[in-house]
């Protein structure tokens, strides 16, 4: 609950920077109008897009349970196990290890492995893996992170429209136009402070999937295995793609590594797993495996 109360304000926070863009370059009620209805519009067409635009950002090739049986059997048994309805899957055509999901709710949601983490990670690692991702979905995790993305890309957008502005129109001194001051703030802390935030709610939901696919397995030590492995890999083997889409993959070990975990869309490895093997202690001996 902790989590999701401090996701929701971090996603109100957002919008508030979206709307207050609108009011500093526009100017009195008609900024804040517009902001409200940019921040309607980017979270509407992220409802319905965000999925399309994640798998298509990855290459992803959909597969079907003639094309891929055991891996179909395993996501069939997570979701029984999970009582959710089975996704769509896909894999993505690179060696480099990694996995996510995306799409709007339950119904309509996908999960995508790349061909890299089928050959890396053991049967139980990839369990851990694949119920990490549905454990987003059921979350809606998929959903908020795809509209804090494109929120803040919104954000950049506006931003670069306004340094554009400052260098190639000319100064006005009229009291009723845009405030300069606000100008200023927009150009050089909007996106950053979008980033961060965006960043901070990813960091907020991982955790959470961690703890779901522990309870869905009822094998956390896997999973932690999993993301060590992951994360060795990965440093060797990035998955390249779209930065706005890497709060989607369940590890991203190079991002933030050099400003510290402020620019990191995921939390560190090292406390994930430290997590994982508290939550192993906490499960009944017959549910380990």
């Amino acid at each position: 609950m902790r989590n999701q109360l401090k996701t929701a304000a971090l996603l109100a926070l957002l919008s508030g920077i979206l709307i207050s863009i609108s009011y500093w370059v526009i100017g009195g009620s008609t900024g804040v109008i517009v902001g409200i209805v940019l921040a309607a519009v980017t979270n509407l067409f992220s409802w319905y897009q965000s999925d399309k635009i994640a798998l298509a950002a990855y290459r992803a090739q959909p597969v079907s349970p003639q094309q891929a049986p055991e891996l179909y059997q395993m996501l069939e048994r997570l979701c029984q196990r999970a009582n959710l309805p089975v996704p769509r899957l896909y894999i993505v055509p690179t060696q480099a290890p990694n996995a996510f999901a995306t799409g709007r709710d339950p119904e309509h949601a996908a999960v995508a492995v790349t061909e890299g983490i089928l050959n890396l990670l053991p049967q139980d690692e990839l369990e851990g893996v694949i119920a990490h991702e549905l454990t987003h979905v059921a979350n809606r995790d998929t959903l908020t992170q795809a509209v804090a993305a494109t929120i803040a890309g919104a954000i950049s957008f506006l931003a670069q429209i306004v340094s554009y502005s400052l260098w190639y129109t000319p100064s006005s001194r009229d009291r009723n136009g845009p405030n300069p001051l606000g100008l200023l703030l927009t150009v050089i802390l909007a996106p950053i402070a979008a980033t961060i935030i965006q960043l901070a709610i990813s960091r907020t939901r991982e955790f959470s999937a961690d703890a779901g696919a522990a309870k869905i397995t009822g094998n956390p030590r896997a999973l932690a295995r999993a993301l060590q492995r992951l994360e060795l890999t990965a440093r060797q083997m990035p998955l390249q793609a779209n930065p706005a889409f890497e709060p989607l993959l369940i590890t991203n070990p190079l991002s933030g590594q050099f400003l510290g975990n402020l620019f990191s869309s995921h939390p560190p490895t090292e406390a994930r797993v430290e997590a994982l093997l508290r939550l192993e202690q906490q499960l009944p001996t017959m549910e380990r495996v």
